[in-house]
């Protein structure tokens, strides 16, 4: 293993294997290495419809050494720290890769021990998340074994997360579920939120609601999980009050889909490239690093503020790989992406709202329809279209 490359990526997700082949598509000598331990590449939009019993869920994973881009150089080791003053990398595994331009793209971190009695909780006792791939599948048995009068709880947490409509989906789908029993008004589904409002969007908000109504769902706002008790089934939650107290409230529950929180991985947060929240500190529009010129980021672990989605990666990669190449040509940097976020709201089997926004929240809509009402041909893009381009296109640098 060579220890210095022309560009080192960091994370070998989509955003990392989708910018590493979009720069080799505009300069195929480019000298690219991925530093990321992962046995496994997940499609992870489809854990919701694996959870809702309507995906396979073996057709969500491939082996990572299978979409590594032909040219690229894979470094199956873990990222301890970085020293961009030296323009190196340091792992776990104490090796030291040197690097002329740097791509960091980890992903997002999952902080299942946040929540007490969270991670010694799923899988058992109705306690699922459709955010690990042990237990998308336990969703789906644990909808199926809700009673008529049971109680199904899903949450989101109070920190920015991936897929943030993720949370909404597949309660959505267990409230369709209930409603084709009959048992809409029977069994009690509540939405407890760490966040104030049901969607950032008017547009979007206004189409949700009215699926809440329908499905018969209970909005809890500013109630953020701090602990679950799944033998006993009772999730803890502290609720924000209107003066800002703090009280501690108890749920029980049939059922209980968890969103965890989320944050930017430790050896991020640790590092000199982090702003004061953790996050890859770049240019909300280039993409490049505010102190550091040689390094840039794209993903869920940069600090532009537009959603984490992957629909954001797939608009952020061929701008960075644009200005990179730039970069290495010896010109200036013109690309510049506009915060674009997708998020494809599944409201029911066979129903989909497609919400496209920028940085300013303005729908920006691809389709010559109104995207915020529920349509049948969005659910097929969700469940047909988007995982083939994933696996087909994206992930090649063609889409």
């Amino acid at each position: 293993m060579k220890a210095k490359y022309q560009i080192l990526v960091v994370g070998g997700g989509n955003a990392g294997i989708s910018v590493s082949a979009k720069i080799l598509i505009k300069k195929p000598d480019a000298e690219i290495a991925i530093i990321d331990p992962s046995e496994f590449h997940y499609y992870q939009p489809a854990w919701t419809l694996v959870g809702a019993g309507t995906f396979d869920m073996k057709k969500t994973i491939r082996r990572e050494s299978e979409v590594i881009p032909k040219g690229v150089t894979w470094i199956k080791e873990r990222v301890d720290r970085f020293e961009p003053e030296e323009n190196r990398v340091i792992t776990a595994e104490g090796n030291t890769y040197s690097y002329e331009q740097l791509i960091v793209c980890p992903g997002i971190q999952l902080d299942w021990d946040k929540v007490q009695g969270l991670r010694e909780s799923l899988g058992t006792n109705g306690v699922t998340s459709n955010y690990h791939p042990d237990y998308a599948e336990y969703t789906w048995k644990c909808l199926k074994e809700v009673p008529a009068n049971g109680t199904a709880l899903f949450t989101n947490p109070n920190t920015p997360i991936k897929c943030g409509g993720a949370p909404q989906k597949i309660m959505y789908l267990a409230g369709d579920y209930f409603r084709k029993k009959g048992w809409t008004g029977k069994t009690e589904i509540g939405f407890y939120s760490g966040g104030k409002v049901i969607f950032g969007i008017k547009k979007y908000a206004d189409s949700l609601l009215k699926m809440v109504k329908k499905y018969g769902i209970k909005l809890n706002f500013q109630y953020n999980l701090v602990a679950i008790d799944g033998p006993k089934r009772i999730a803890t939650f502290e609720h924000v009050q209107e003066d800002g107290s703090v009280t501690l409230i108890e749920k029980k529950f049939d059922m209980i889909h968890v969103t965890p929180p989320q944050s930017a991985p430790d050896f991020v947060k640790r590092s000199p490239l982090a702003n004061e929240q953790g996050w890859v500190d770049v240019d909300k529009h280039s993409l490049r690093h505010n102190k550091y010129p040689n390094v840039w980021a794209l993903g869920d672990a940069g600090s532009t503020p537009n959603a984490k989605t992957g629909a954001a990666i797939r608009k952020q990669s061929p701008v960075l790989a644009e200005n990179i190449t730039k970069v290495l040509n010896n010109q200036a940097i013109s690309a510049q992406y506009n915060g674009y976020g997708s998020c494809p709201l599944v409201v029911g089997y066979g129903k989909l709202i497609l919400a496209e926004f920028d940085y300013d929240n303005v729908p920006t809509e691809t389709f010559p329809f109104d995207q915020s009402k529920p349509r049948w041909s969005m659910w097929m893009l969700k469940k047909f279209v988007l995982p083939w381009m994933y696996w087909n296109k994206i992930l090649k640098g063609t889409a």
